[in-house]
């Protein structure tokens, strides 16, 4: 994706030092003179042709919130956060569910292994905020003989027994890290010790502790093995404060600490020596990198030693960091790559960055995606997307997966790419790319419905996040039905034999039947619209359009041909269609090819049933826009439409390019002819060769 407006400033950030960072930012916005950016990631992710077979490997009780939940987005089957291998040889996976069940599993059959709610309770809490409640847990590398590992879990201020270590003005919940000492590290349920490790309190009920983890690339004896990472929000209070900018406090921070030492301010841990502002006046030891808002999930690319964060944004920006010691990833007095500025208004948060950016010293996103809002959007609700953080495949199950880093998108499901070797600090931003899945029989699905059904008022929630093992095999998580999948193969979107038929260049007016003849010409093989269309009486469908009269109806078809748009490039929402499956005027598909693809009508795959045309293509993002603009020229562009009715699967490619521009799944036509046409604009098509099996 190269298209994050300004982001070629970063590239004058990426390299400064630590020495640059400040305890908190002040005056570093420009004038309000500048314009709001309000598309700040023009494209779209790249529909890929690559797709994920998906394997269900578990599936959880019922849990419930403590106590009941307002909010009907907290309403899961079960509120799993990951699944983990232990580190011990056996195989076991452990999975924690926000409503307190440490979970492990044998053969992907899950039993209760610690009850940290019950622990906990009364002052275990998790019914308010959507991470709250036992977040994560993380094993020590060497588990199997210690038997220790770490847990987060909230409580509520009102009700805890001791104040927090650290600590924002008002704190209505605490998050509280403890260690755990089994006493037999091979039994299947917890017996043994803990003790309490670090307690931060929160004024908010969102952005608490979200991950905690050992870099699993470190080895014994290197400074990075046995440390512990904690990635903590802003506690929700960074949007109006500037508390992720502040050294001296842990909120909006990547901690790193040393569970086994004592020199920390409260003597459970220790503080690395190698940590980036250890020795600092007004700051903490135990900061590793600052400025993030939401900071929700973390890993390390077993081959490079790299390490990603999947930061969740306020107003815009989805991102993926590199994160290296010292790093200040500017919130909130940056969003991405972009000044957040708190004091304009609700729709105009994000500016250009400033001439003299670099001085700051932020590090900006190596991957980023954006909340492509309605149009209707009253600027302050939220819109519904939110960055799942994943994981560089290093496995060896699935080569066409080597060096992507795979992620996604927690509220809708899409599971994105990016390759590893693209995401570079002070470069453009990484192309992402969305993959297609398959569940277990080959057929095409989304994550929506395996998750089915959702949440009450939230239908088409997935709540989706993502897991390994030691082999670096990859999961899918849905806390909408608390199933975990497996990643069992790969395959390509309708990549199905359509047959050996052939159809070659059909042409003049015996070749065609169109709506209205009047408004067609021929020259040659070319077929052109020449006179736009008018809406006509029944359903909604395009205006004009001929159909080829010669020859079979096909079922498995591939359609190859080159079109124009004739109308001026002025007009925005010019489009002309590719017609497939044509069985009469109330009943065929179609793919719409157009310059704007920021309306539910434009640029993407119909059908029409006897009834108004229906979006059934998958890049549609249920708000405000489609697949990437097709055709914005006066050119000719090469289209392919592929249409394999057996499994539904249909993909849409211009101008020769591997990867899909639309896919859609539907099995309503079983076949049915070709055609061209518009809706109301003029065209031409030519070479036009079509070639399946016949009906």
């Amino acid at each position: 994706m190269r298209s994050i407006r300004m982001i070629g400033k970063s590239a004058l950030a990426a390299g400064l030092t630590a020495a640059t960072l400040v305890l908190s930012a002040s005056g570093v916005g420009p004038a309000r003179s500048a314009d709001p950016v309000y598309d700040p990631v023009v494209e779209m992710p790249v529909q890929s042709r690559l797709g994920l077979v998906l394997t269900e490997y578990a599936r959880f009780p019922q849990s419930s919130p403590i106590p009941a939940p307002t909010d009907q987005r907290l309403m899961r089957t079960a509120r799993i956060n990951t699944i983990m291998e232990l580190p011990d040889g056996s195989g076991r996976r452990a999975v924690p569910d926000l409503n307190g069940h440490l979970y492990l599993l044998r053969d992907g059959v899950p039993y209760v292994y610690l009850d940290v709610a019950d622990t906990f309770a009364p002052r275990f809490f998790s019914g308010r905020g959507l991470g709250q409640g036992f977040g994560y847990v993380a094993f020590h590398p060497e588990f199997g003989t210690n038997g220790r590992f770490y847990t987060m879990h909230t409580e509520q201020a009102s009700l805890a027994t001791k104040a927090p270590d650290y600590a924002q003005a008002n704190s209505i919940y605490h998050g509280v890290i403890t260690e755990w000492t089994a006493t037999d590290p091979a039994a299947d349920t917890f017996s043994g010790s803990r003790r309490e490790m670090l307690r931060i309190g929160f004024g908010g009920q969102i952005h608490g502790i979200q991950e905690i983890n050992f870099n699993p690339t470190a080895r014994p004896g290197q400074r990075d093995y046995g440390l512990l990472y904690l990635a903590v929000g802003d506690g929700g209070t960074g949007v109006r404060t500037t508390e992720p900018q502040n050294l001296g406090m842990v909120h909006g921070k990547l901690l790193r600490i040393d569970p086994q030492g004592t020199d920390s301010a409260n003597g459970q841990y220790g503080i690395p020596a190698d940590n980036p502002f250890v020795g600092r006046a007004g700051a903490l030891g135990e900061v590793y990198a600052l400025g993030f808002r939401d900071p929700h999930r973390f890993s390390w690319d077993s081959a490079t030693g790299r390490m990603f964060v999947g930061h969740i944004g306020e107003h815009a920006i989805e991102a993926i960091y590199e994160v290296r010691a010292g790093d200040n990833f500017g919130w909130s007095e940056r969003e991405g790559a972009f000044v957040f500025d708190k004091t304009g208004a609700a729709c105009d948060k994000l500016l250009p960055l400033p001439a003299d950016d670099a001085r700051y010293g932020y590090t900006y996103p190596v991957a980023a995606y954006d909340h492509k809002p309605p149009p209707d959007w009253n600027c302050t609700s939220d819109v519904g997307v939110a960055v799942a953080g994943g994981f560089v495949y290093r496995g060896s199950e699935l080569p066409a997966m080597k060096g992507k880093y795979v992620f996604g998108d927690l509220v809708d499901g899409q599971v994105l790419y990016t390759e590893a070797h693209e995401m570079r600090r002070g470069h453009d931003p990484a192309t992402i790319h969305r993959l297609a899945l398959f569940n277990a029989a080959g057929a095409p699905v989304r994550m929506q419905d395996l998750s089915g059904p959702g949440a009450p008022g939230n239908p088409e929630r997935v709540d989706l996040r993502f897991g390994t093992d030691a082999a670096g095999g990859l999961y899918l998580l849905a806390k909408a039905n608390g199933k975990i999948w497996k990643v069992t193969g790969t395959r390509e979107f309708a990549d199905g034999d359509v047959g050996g038929t052939k159809l070659h260049r059909p042409s003049g007016p015996d070749g065609w039947t169109p709506v209205t003849p009047s408004k067609w010409q021929y020259d040659r093989d070319e077929v052109i619209l020449a006179e736009a269309g008018v809406s006509r009486p029944g359903p909604i469908r395009p205006s004009e359009y001929a159909v080829v009269a010669g020859g079979p109806e096909w079922s498995s078809v591939e359609i190859k041909a080159d079109v124009r748009l004739d109308t001026p490039v002025e007009v925005t929402n010019r489009d002309v269609l590719i017609v497939f499956g044509w069985r009469s005027d109330t009943e065929f598909y179609y793919a719409h090819l157009s310059t704007d693809n920021t309306i539910l009508p434009h640029n993407g795959i119909f059908k029409v049933h006897n009834a108004d045309r229906q979006r059934i293509d998958y890049q549609w993002n249920g708000r405000s826009r489609g697949a990437n603009p097709a055709i914005v020229d006066a050119d000719w562009h090469k289209v392919r439409v592929v249409h394999l009715p057996a499994t539904g699967e249909i993909a849409v490619y211009v101008d020769g390019k591997k990867d899909p521009l639309m896919t859609a799944k539907d099995t309503t036509f079983s076949s049915g002819r070709v055609g061209f046409g518009s809706f109301d604009d003029i065209g031409r098509l030519r070479h036009l060769t079509v070639t399946g099996t016949p009906a």
